[in-house]
Parts: structure tokens; sequence; C-alpha cells
């Protein structure tokens, strides 16, 4: 028996990663009955009579575990947004950070093609960058993709597990070959005529890039707060977090109650009104999920 990493899915195998050796293996039987399914980023114990019949006998216990893409034990997640072609969504990224907040992953917030972009919306994505570095999150601004880019990106992948999403159509696979040009991932430019991108990556897999794993996934194909309570929410708002035990109500909604610490903060400029505004969206989204479901 030995102890690998899954690379990768597909068709039915399991692609376990063993020092230098990659292992084709299948799941054992029991792990339907048991409610398990393996998932790329996944440690587990197998054996194998050779590199293309191996069994994956355990599944160590995981970090966390994301369902679209079915992944688990991301480190940190590349958020991939432009300035422009596609123009930047706030709503869209705080959408995002919601997500990667609930699963425990540290997200790093990217925003290219700043060259594209004139001096007016230059200071409008400068003054974004500064109220999510205030939050804590880290930000980088780039130009189109180019070798420069992927040097600025090397070090925070070193020794993590990453996850690449963001907008349609910002280039994800075309970031992956910045990173290292020997991969060759298929891309496809913005459709026009939809005003996104076309779907190009059909499988997950754990990829080398510089001295990281990075998941070439088909992204985040579902972003609704279905398995999300409203209660919860405003824990996912690093800002608003620490401000709960502050509120004078025990599980405040930071909507209609008086002495609540969240609206405060938001009053005095303390927490940007637009994240509050795009909180105050996901909750409704919740609740009116939640009506829907109780009738």
């Amino acid at each position: 028996m030995a102890t690998g990493k899954i690379m990768k899915a597909l068709s039915g195998f399991y692609y376990v990663q063993a020092g230098d050796e990659l292992y084709q293996c299948r799941g054992r039987g029991n792990f339907r009955n048991r409610g398990i399914k393996p998932l790329v980023g996944d440690t587990v114990e197998f054996e194998a009579a050779n590199r293309t019949d191996g069994y994956i006998l355990d599944v160590a216990r995981r970090k966390n575990e994301l369902i679209r893409p079915p992944i688990a034990n991301v480190d940190q997640a590349l958020l991939v947004f432009s300035a422009q072609e596609p123009g930047f969504s706030a709503a869209l990224l705080d959408r995002f950070l919601v997500h990667i907040e609930s699963n425990r992953i540290e997200p790093l917030i990217i925003i290219s093609k700043m060259d594209l972009v004139d001096e007016t919306l230059v200071e409008t994505i400068k003054q974004y960058q500064s109220v999510y570095e205030k939050i804590g999150y880290t930000v980088l601004l780039t130009t189109t993709l180019d070798e420069t880019s992927a040097q600025q990106l090397l070090p925070f992948i070193k020794d993590q597990i990453s996850v690449i999403a963001g907008q349609s159509g910002v280039g994800k696979s075309s970031l992956l070959n910045v990173l290292d040009a020997d991969l060759k991932i298929e891309t496809n430019e913005i459709s026009n005529h939809l005003g996104r991108g076309k779907h190009t990556t059909r499988h997950v897999e754990l990829i080398q890039v510089g001295e990281g794993l990075i998941a070439d996934t088909p992204g985040f194909s579902s972003l609704d707060f279905a398995q999300m309570e409203g209660e919860e929410l405003s824990e996912y708002f690093p800002e608003m977090l620490e401000r709960l035990a502050q509120c004078k109500f025990r599980g405040c909604t930071h909507t209609s109650e008086p002495k609540c610490a969240v609206k405060d903060a938001v009053e005095q400029g303390e927490i940007a009104a637009s994240r509050y505004e795009h909180y105050q969206q996901f909750l409704e989204e919740i609740l009116t999920q939640k009506r829907r479901y109780d009738r």
C-alpha cells in the first residue's frame, strides 16, 4: 500500500501521483456505499500491481471540498477579473469571495488588462483595490497576460494548491499558458455575440506550475447560495465578521435592527458601501430561495 495525491479524474479513473510516478486507479466498490467519492486533490492510500491497474483503498480527511468544480484540499483561489473586455464587476467578485470564504480558501484577487483602460477607469479600479486591501485581501493589478504577469504571480502559487476562477472571458486558460508555455491549454476568444467567454476546460486536473499545483477546471459553474443560511452570510464578509459581537442583538441581520455595529461601520465609512449593498442583495437572494423552498 502506498500514499499519493489524486492529480486528475477522467472517465471513472483517478490518476494518483506518488513520488515521480503516476498511477491509474479505480475507486473501491464500497466507497459508494459509504458515501465517499474520491476527488482531485485528495490524499489517498492505494495499491497498484503496475502503473495502469491500481485501486484507491482510503481517502484522508479533507481540509475543504468544492462541489463545482469537484476538488478537495484547495489552499487558495486565484480570482481573475479584467479591468475591461469584459468590464470589472465588483458584485461578481463579492459573490466569488463569499463562496471562497465559506470554504476556508484564501483568495488572491487578480485584475488584468490594466493597460487597456483610460486614466478615469484606472482610478476606479485602484479605489476598489484599496477597498479589498483594507479588508485584508491581496490584490494584484496586471497588464494583459504576458511573461511579466507570470513572474508577478509565481511567488504566490509556490507550495500551494490553487484553483482559478473569475469572470468568463478573462483568460484563465491563457493565464496557465503564460505561467507554463509547455501546457498549450486550449483557449477561445470572447464571443462578441454572447459577451462572454466560450467554455474550453472539460475535466479537473492538477498541473505542476512553478513550485505549486494549479487546478485546470471548468471553474465555478454555480454561484448561487442554495446551501447557505441567511444568518451565516455576514460571517463570510471579514469586515462584518469582526464586528458581529458588537451588535446589540444576537443573530442580527444588519438590515433593520437598532444598534447594529455593521450598519454603524457603513455609515462611518469603515465598511465600503458597495460591499454592504452586495451583502443586502445576497441576503435577499438567500431569503427568497428559502421562502420558495418552504412553500
